[in-house]
């Protein structure tokens, strides 16, 4: 096993920050999506039969896929966060994708694909807590249950007066992974 990682910081572009959110309406049943950046893009998709913890997922690889650079990912999901803030995901694969009780990981088809991008990325996660008054948490939030709901996503841009600046660019305690997978503060 290779040492700690080394993080070097080199000028350049910023994280980009995106709020990210799932939805269900039962569990499983209908469920949705969204992500969206503080004055930036947004965008929510729908799936007809799904979880809760699926749609969690698929707002964050759905945002690193259209994103590029570094990104700050805040979600109010625990299941993700504590995914790469608590390394879950490397056990994984050292296990062949089997979880701490020897039982495959859940949801692999799409934990597989957002893992190999951030390894590959300078990604952190940062926890927020739901329905607590952050504007852009509640905005993903009313996204992805308007796409459970309609089962349709959509897609545009933020307006500012969603946003009235709850603290979305503070920089915040993250979880930081590294592309040799080490965690970095």
């Amino acid at each position: 096993m290779r040492g700690p990682a080394v993080e070097v910081l080199l000028p350049g572009r910023a994280a980009t920050i995106v709020y990210t959110d799932g939805a269900c309406s039962g569990n499983p049943g209908r469920g949705g999506w969204a992500w969206a950046v503080p004055r930036g893009r947004y965008a929510s998709g729908a799936a007809e039969q799904t979880t809760n913890q699926r749609m969690e997922i698929a707002a964050v690889l759905e945002a690193v896929r259209a994103l590029d650079g570094p990104l700050d990912v805040v979600s109010d999901s625990t299941y993700v966060i504590n995914c790469f803030r608590d390394r879950w995901w490397q056990g994984w694969l050292h296990n062949n994708w089997s979880n701490s009780q020897r039982k495959p990981v859940a949801n692999r088809d799409l934990w597989e694909p957002l893992i190999e991008i951030v390894r590959h990325r300078d990604i952190r996660f940062r926890w927020v807590k739901g329905h607590s008054g952050d504007p852009m948490n509640d905005l993903v939030d009313q996204l992805a249950v308007k796409a459970c709901r309609t089962q349709k996503g959509q897609q545009g841009e933020v307006p500012d007066a969603e946003i009235a600046t709850s603290g979305a660019e503070e920089p915040a305690r993250a979880a930081r992974t590294s592309p040799s997978g080490q965690r970095r503060r």
